[in-house]
């Protein structure tokens, strides 16, 4: 009799463990919008806000939780990402012709870099800021088929240096928290690469991949890095933000989403354990639009895990003038 409880204790404790495995995570609608291709997430932690645009809407747009509004502002054109900088006020936009500085208040436009704009069959894409305050952030090829664009680091003069190139779909990227390491993605390869970076030079070196993403799973897109340097990715196609760990390149969870292409996602909130996760009303078919009524809106998920506060542009040291 003792064995048979025993044994039963034992299979009980087992069916409890794969009830905990099919419990899922699953993110609700914070603030509904039809974004057609909503990306950038990022947390303002001074504003208590999250920033984040619409590609193919031309929109920047700033989110407040607190008061459930969400102002926008008007691009002349498609804009890749957008970061805070540390001027009051201000943020740095990626356009298709550029990268200019936007007063959030009065909602002019400065030119900071011209950088690519002359490769008119290439667009900005996403970007981050690095511990040092320069803007990183990539081109991507507008056909999607050829490795044409670019990532460009930008400091607070303007100045553009090429990083990397061969990229088709520049995407996520993050710093470790000893700041010794950045992350990146360029969609099409399916993969997270690590590399070392050099506080003191704001340099990159020791390419190599450290997650190689199932393509069941979708194809990585914007991404957010934890305060155990835990990877959280969008996953176009996928309808979820995965988790992964680029210490031994596993998926650790999925967050799911009520939409099939999930974009990018930001820890926010007083104690960065709100993820924000933007999603995108493109590229799907009728089918997934009646499945999916809300992509293209903001979702939330509260988590156990927290996030960072991330990296703002440094103040631009030079004298821009305002484009009227």
């Amino acid at each position: 009799m003792k064995k048979i409880i025993i044994l039963l204790v034992i299979l009980n404790a087992i069916a409890c463990k794969e009830n905990v495995k099919q419990v899922k995570e699953e993110a609700e609608l914070e603030f509904k919008i039809d974004a057609k291709l909503g990306e950038g997430a990022i947390w303002n932690h001074i504003s208590k806000e999250l920033y984040w645009i619409d590609i193919e809407g031309k929109k920047l747009h700033i989110y407040n939780p607190s008061s459930k509004q969400n102002s926008s502002i008007e691009m002349p054109c498609r804009i890749g990402t957008v970061v805070p900088s540390e001027d009051k006020n201000k943020a740095i936009v990626a356009l298709e012709d550029g990268i200019y500085v936007v007063n959030t208040k009065t909602k002019e436009l400065s030119l900071l870099s011209d950088v690519e704009s002359d490769m008119t069959e290439n667009r900005f894409n996403d970007g981050k800021c690095d511990p040092n305050g320069n803007l990183w952030v990539g081109s991507m090829h507008l056909a999607q088929n050829k490795p044409n664009a670019n990532l460009y680091k930008i400091n607070e003069k303007g100045e553009s240096d090429k990083m990397l190139d061969g990229i088709t779909i520049s995407n996520g990227i993050v710093w470790s928290k000893d700041k010794s390491t950045m992350y990146y993605i360029d969609t099409p390869k399916g993969t997270i690469r690590a590399f070392d970076y050099d506080k003191k030079t704001s340099e990159i070196s020791n390419e190599r991949v450290v997650v190689t993403v199932d393509p069941k799973d979708g194809f990585p897109d914007g991404m957010a890095i934890d305060d155990q340097d835990m990877l959280w990715v969008g996953m176009w196609n996928g309808n979820a933000v995965a988790k992964y760990n680029p210490k031994t390149g596993a998926l650790e969870k999925k967050i799911q989403v009520p939409a099939h292409n999930v974009t990018s996602c930001a820890f926010g909130g007083d104690n960065f354990d709100e993820l924000y996760i933007t999603t995108a009303s493109v590229d799907m078919t009728d089918e997934e639009k009646k499945q999916f009524p809300l992509a293209g809106s903001v979702f939330k998920i509260k988590l156990k895990e927290k996030g960072v506060k991330s990296n703002f542009f440094k103040k631009p040291s030079i004298q821009i003038a305002e484009l009227k």
